[in-house]
């Protein structure tokens, strides 16, 4: 089981976001890992968007007597984005909602990223046509600027 714990705080480090992986926007600032958090949830409310699922195995590692960095993944959408999508593709509604990953660095800071909307939606481009294009493309926006107000 260790092992497995092991594995997952390699792929959950924020090293690993450091890499410059495809589709990802990664925002870095002194806040830490806790403010971050807060600031997240607050920013998506304020841009009309709903936190709709919190996970993260920092506190389950901590009751287990294993110690990892903050790790927090927030799913956020609302159910008028719900229903434009659905009414272009049924199958991209798989990938809602879209999710956020607070991270705790090894300095106490923390790093805000996430997967753009466009590029989750983009395999199902065909499907959907320009109108999940065009509702990806607000989304865009929309996760940047909760970015932008999570990292003041």
């Amino acid at each position: 089981m260790r092992a497995i714990c092991a594995a997952f705080y390699l792929l959950a480090s924020p090293a690993l976001a450091d890499q410059a992986l495809p589709g990802w926007a990664v925002h870095d600032t002194g806040k830490s890992y806790d403010a971050r958090v807060a600031d997240t949830k607050a920013a998506v409310k304020e841009h009309g968007l709903i936190v709709v699922t919190q996970a993260g195995p920092t506190k389950a590692a901590a009751a287990r007597g294993i110690t990892i960095p903050g790790n927090r993944v927030i799913g956020v959408f609302n159910n008028d984005y719900a229903v434009r999508v659905l009414e272009t593709s049924t199958a991209a509604m798989i990938e809602a909602p879209i999710r956020l990953y607070v991270t705790e660095n090894d300095d106490g800071t923390a790093r805000l990223s996430y997967k753009t909307p466009s590029f989750v939606f983009e395999p199902y481009a065909d499907q959907g046509g320009q109108a999940l294009s065009d509702i990806a493309a607000e989304l865009d926006q929309k996760f940047q600027s909760i970015a932008e107000t999570a990292v003041k």
